[in-house]
């Protein structure tokens, strides 16, 4: 495979390689007051040239961008590489303190979060957290002061009631077992559970309820066959493979999983789930891909992901599939302060059938559940869209009163804007938009991280 055959090396996915510090940010309108914190986005940025053939867009390493707003300015932008060891011998420093997981120490590349008042990049696979500063320099690996045992996800889900982090993390030393971590609000593993599979899964992602920790069992296993072909992130379809869904109780024992048969599929992202009122069931939103890894295996790209609701009856029955909306779509989010909760609204990035992910028409959509309608706003061919981040416009605002953040990268001038939108009315002005000093190469999740979060 030559250069020009990895997409994933090219366009908005190809690397940057400067630290940038600005203080002088364009801003077109007006940065509301109220927005006091940072906007942060992390995703794979390779500190050397890979070798195409095999580089797995998962695999680079990571890169966590900043935009700090404060009293309706824009007052900083920083691009940090986060400092694994290799990635920091690879500088020219000194590797940073503090023990990681079974040798897995890559660079987080997938996440980045907020929480108790401290900052962490994060990935799946095995690797613990790496603890970033609030101006995103690298202090080192973390495992929570001691109470974090093995590596972590990249998608821990924050119960907005009691603000702990539920957490389902794989690797893939523990065989068919996957570790459900409870974090507490300061930031210790409060409580810890093995779960086994029906193989050895990855598992992107999870839901909660308010009784339940969301289980994905679905057919995307470790390959040994992967292993030995030198493959960087050794994960493929696996055919046949029973896929099915579990419910956990939040505070229930390990072997009281309640699976549900799904049909094959493969899900990175829900968008949310919830208890159905009147019985032991739940609602549960997720972006569902047909398969994943079985014939492009460098990165995320076999078929349409839809919307779709899936209803579990909590005892067992197989899950009915119900389809929200036929668009391609991806990054599922919703206000942070119903996950776990019914929720009207949902936001997604519009993608290519053809091509996953990898979009040549940049559309932000938001759902209305509710309703069963949709609103858009498109940013035009050769616009990259990342993920949208809601923010309410104040802690007991309605659900869809505030604002959408998300970075736009312009094919057409090269440059990479932050956009805040009012998230009620998608195709009026923009509320403000912020120009950065440089590009942001196509990457994965991040958060609006207030002061003191």
């Amino acid at each position: 495979m030559t250069v020009t055959a990895n997409p994933y090396l090219q366009g908005n996915f190809a690397p940057v390689h400067e630290e940038v510090t600005s203080t002088e940010l364009v801003v077109t309108g007006q940065v509301p007051d109220v927005l006091c914190g940072r906007y942060l986005r992390n995703g794979p940025n390779p500190v050397s040239v890979p070798e195409p053939a095999a580089y797995h867009w998962f695999t680079g390493d990571g890169m966590v961008h900043g935009i700090r707003l404060r009293d309706g300015r824009a007052e900083w932008y920083r691009n940090r590489w986060v400092r694994s060891a290799e990635v920091a011998r690879a500088l020219g420093e000194e590797p940073r303190p503090g023990a990681v997981h079974a040798g897995m120490d890559f660079a987080a590349n997938t996440n980045v979060i907020g929480h108790a008042g401290r900052t962490f990049a994060i990935v799946e696979a095995g690797a613990r957290p790496y603890e970033l500063t609030d101006e995103l320099d690298t202090i080192g690996p973390c495992d929570f002061g001691g109470t974090l045992s093995g590596g972590y996800t990249a998608h821990p889900k924050r119960d907005p009631l009691t603000g702990e982090l539920y957490a389902v993390s794989y690797y893939f030393g523990w065989g068919d077992d996957v570790e459900v971590t409870v974090l507490n609000a300061q930031a210790r593993v409060r409580s810890s559970r093995r779960v086994t599979m029906g193989g050895p899964v990855s598992v992107h992602d999870t839901a909660i309820t308010q009784r339940y920790v969301v289980l994905l069992d679905l057919p995307v296993t470790f390959s040994m066959e992967a292993v030995t072909a030198g493959a960087l992130f050794p994960y493929r379809w696996q055919e046949g493979y029973h896929a099915r869904i579990g419910l956990l109780p939040r505070d229930g024992d390990s072997t009281d999983v309640v699976w549900h048969d799904v049909e094959p599929c493969y899900v990175f992202h829900p968008m949310n789930a919830y208890d159905v009122a009147d019985g032991d069931g739940i609602v549960l939103d997720v972006v569902r891909h047909p398969s994943m890894f079985r014939t492009q295996v460098l990165g995320p790209a076999e078929g349409s992901p839809t919307l779709e609701r899936w209803h579990l009856d909590g005892h067992g029955s197989a899950v009915k599939e119900e389809r929200l909306d036929d668009r391609g779509q991806e990054f599922p989010r919703v206000d942070e302060r119903r996950v776990g909760l019914p929720h009207r609204y949902g936001y997604a990035v519009a993608v290519a059938e053809s091509d996953g992910i990898v979009g040549t028409e940049s559309v932000l959509i938001r759902h209305d559940l509710e309703r069963g309608t949709s609103a858009t706003r498109s940013f035009g061919r050769g616009a990259a869209l990342g993920e949208a981040v809601f923010v309410p416009r104040a802690d007991d605002a309605d659900e869809s009163d505030g604002w959408l953040m998300a970075l736009v990268h312009s094919a057409e001038t090269g440059s990479t804007a932050l956009h805040i939108l009012n998230a009620d009315d998608l195709e009026g002005e923009a509320q403000a938009v912020i120009q950065l000093p440089q590009r942001v190469p196509a990457g994965f999740h991040g958060n609006w991280v207030p002061d003191g979060g």
